[in-house]
């Protein structure tokens, strides 16, 4: 085994296109999310469900305890944007689900990669997908983008942290706008919930939108850029 990879949120989408384009042929990949993606390795977790980080913690730990491999990869892909709606006004417990998912368990599983990490011999990576939504104003997005602002800015600090003691190289990526189920699900929601909504028809009118198979490529090959540790960078803005 050359590396040994995890990927949250990898039944679908940019999570999926990743596990599928993993470099190595004989990398290892391990899937955490709640539905199994077809042949690939499958933790079962709710993560926004806070008792669940525990059990990934621990696979962190048992996986990289005897680890003799080239490579040990983190990627937090999973995410979601619902419910779409202005705070105050949508339904209280999607909102609080919400923000555990895309604030708190990137942390929290960041966190628990890092502590299993500490002594591994092998090139460590930890890569948390982030969105432009980070730094742009999308009233009936804000859970989601506070939780995309949280992720740049736990990055930054860690990656200094890791340069000081530690050693793994962390980074926050946003990919653009790909064609994944999440870009359907704001083309359908209602001006109402979301006033910008006529922005991403118009991406996908147009034929904006990325291919994730070739985001997920690209990706893989930025971590072999030897990007500065706590680098928070948009795809759209690298040459390959």
């Amino acid at each position: 085994m050359a590396a040994l990879v995890w990927i949250s949120g990898a039944s679908s989408g940019i999570g999926e296109a990743l596990a599928r384009t993993v470099p190595g042929e004989r990398d290892r990949v391990i899937s955490i999310s709640r539905r199994a993606p077809g042949g690939i390795e499958h933790l079962p977790a709710d993560l926004c469900d806070p008792a669940s980080w525990r059990e990934v913690g621990a696979c962190f730990q048992r996986e990289l305890a005897a680890f003799e491999g080239d490579r040990v990869v983190f990627i937090h892909a999973a995410g979601t944007i619902e419910p779409l709606g202005f705070a105050g006004e949508v339904d209280t417990d999607g909102y609080a689900a919400n923000v555990v998912l895309n604030s708190t368990a990137p942390q929290v599983l960041g966190h628990l990669f890092l502590a299993a990490a500490r002594h591994v011999e092998a090139a460590c990576h930890l890569v948390m997908l982030t969105s432009g939504a980070a730094r742009s104003v999308y009233p009936g997005w804000s859970s989601y983008g506070a939780g995309k602002a949280a992720i740049d800015q736990w990055v930054r600090n860690v990656g200094v942290e890791q340069d000081r003691r530690g050693g793994t190289q962390v980074l926050s990526i946003a990919p653009g706008t790909v064609d994944t189920d999440m870009q359907a699900t704001l083309r359908a929601a209602t001006e109402d919930a979301f006033p910008q909504r006529q922005k991403f028809l118009d991406l996908h009118r147009d034929d904006r939108l990325s291919d994730p198979i070739d985001v997920a490529e690209r990706i893989w090959r930025l971590l072999e850029r030897g990007l500065d540790n706590g680098s928070v960078v948009d795809l759209r803005e690298i040459d390959d």
